[in-house]
């Protein structure tokens, strides 16, 4: 469990640990925005479209090799990432990190599901999920001390102890099981899957920068949505395939999938645009804004195991349940935010959304750990860990951009310098109705869950039923 945690925390902070440097990487390297963040993007990108082939991998040929690897990779990457002699060789270095990362963070919880008993998954994943998100929430407050104290180059000098104790943790602790012989990989599934992954990531990207109703961004999201089908057809017609869709025959699991995605997207939001109210409108410094932010993961962390625990003694479906009510009342609060707010009144806002995050995300993984075949462990932890990282870069384009807009019609018309140069009221205006909006999503997953509970509960009465029958 510790090997696979800190394995976890290094490919989930490092998702986030660079955002805090980009501003000091632009002046580092005397270069613009638009290019340096390519050291983000290319990292979150690396990572979702290589996850599904890298779990499939080791469906394979055997879980713990490839992550050893992963860690070795990682480490490497980490310390050509510090030496980099300009912001090309660092892009560039940050790919061969994410390449580490995926093989890492793609089986973290397939090793935990394999390695713990069914009546302790909720327990071990809650664990594992209470890392993950500690790992994206913290990243940009450690970052900012790293680079306050020392330099950029320790956000990712720091990863080099921790990645040669975490191989040497791997090699003694990590069991090495054998997977049946006679599998073959799905090479034109993985190609296919490739394409229209990173096609739909550079379109959220590219919305960004020329916006969403541009011919480039139609263009990619045309892209996506034709080499998506064209992986559907392949998996349906393969012997062997990277997916096994008949998974997503199971429509709890399906809700599962959705629901997490769903909680990501808004929680990635969040995270990107509360420095900006803290430090731009209540005027706070850097390491103060960090301190408020860092109450979001110590209530999450404090309860995805508690939930975890909880789950396996009374399922999941009631808990997760809990967790998105109690997060629909946490973005509630967070809507209702002024110019004046205080920080207790911060604090006791963002309190809701970390406890319920942590109540949510345990049990949910868990239910869809627990739908897998032991056969098909690494991929169905790789589509968990894809739908964490398109949640981050979908809800960083999507809830940044409806923020802007917002901000921007609150304003009278696009402001100068972009939203953060709007005036303070209009700036508070944006942030209300983009949590309004994070409301409504988190409702939709709230309804979906209900939906679920009702339909399991169901399910087990008309088979108490077919038992009685004579």
């Amino acid at each position: 469990m510790a090997t696979v945690s800190m394995g976890t925390f290094l490919g989930t902070i490092d998702s986030s640990i660079v955002n805090i440097a980009l501003p000091t990487l632009v002046k580092e390297y005397a270069t613009n925005f638009s290019t340096v963040q390519w050291v983000v993007l290319i990292y979150l990108l690396t990572v979702t479209t290589l996850m599904l082939s890298v779990g499939r991998l080791a469906d394979m040929l055997g879980k713990k090799y490839i992550y050893l690897a992963g860690f070795g990779i990682f480490t490497l990457g980490s310390a050509l990432c510090g030496l980099a002699p300009g912001i090309y060789w660092l892009i560039g270095f940050r790919v061969l990190q994410a390449v580490g990362a995926v093989m890492v963070v793609a089986l973290g919880m397939a090793i935990v599901t394999e390695a713990f008993p069914a009546q302790e998954r909720g327990k071990a994943l809650g664990i594992n999920g209470a890392v993950v998100s500690l790992g994206i929430v913290l990243g940009p407050t450690l970052g900012g001390i790293l680079i306050q104290s020392l330099s950029w180059h320790w956000i990712f000098f720091v990863n080099l102890p921790v990645g040669l104790v975490g191989m040497w943790m791997v090699w003694r602790n990590v069991p090495a099981t054998q997977p049946a012989g006679g599998q073959h990989f799905d090479f034109w599934g993985a190609l296919t899957l490739f394409v229209s992954m990173s096609a739909f990531l550079l379109a959220l990207t590219a919305g960004q920068n020329y916006g969403f109703g541009d011919w480039r961004v139609a263009g990619l999201f045309i892209i996506w949505a034709v080499f998506l089908a064209l992986f559907v057809r392949i998996e349906i017609h393969a012997n062997q395939p990277m997916i096994d869709l008949s998974l997503f025959r199971n429509v709890l699991f399906r809700i599962n999938l959705i629901t997490g995605l769903l909680s990501f997207i808004v929680i990635a939001g969040t995270i990107l645009i509360m420095p900006f109210y803290l430090e731009n409108i209540l005027g706070y410094p850097t390491s103060q804004a960090g301190l408020l932010m860092g109450v979001l993961p110590v209530a999450l962390g404090l309860t995805a195991p508690v939930s975890g625990v909880l789950s396996d003694r009374h399922g999941t479906r009631l808990i997760t349940m809990v967790g998105l009510m109690i997060l629909v009342i946490g973005y509630l609060a967070m809507s209702t935010l002024t110019q004046t707010s205080t920080s207790l009144e911060f604090a006791l806002r963002i309190l809701p959304i970390g406890l319920g995050m942590g109540i949510f995300q345990s049990p949910n993984n868990s239910a869809i750990m627990g739908s897998a075949p032991r056969e098909r462990l690494g991929v169905v932890s790789g589509m968990l860990a894809i739908s964490r990282t398109l949640g981050q870069t979908t809800g960083i384009a999507i809830l940044g951009a409806i923020w802007a807009a917002r901000v921007f019609a609150s304003a009278g018309g696009v402001v100068s310098g972009g939203a953060t140069a709007a005036p303070p009221a209009a700036q508070v205006a944006g942030l209300q109705e983009t949590f309004l909006i994070m409301v409504g999503m988190i409702a939709v997953a709230m309804v979906l869950a209900v939906w679920a509970y009702l339909a399991e509960r169901r399910n087990r009465a008309l088979k108490v039923v077919a038992t009685d029958l004579p």
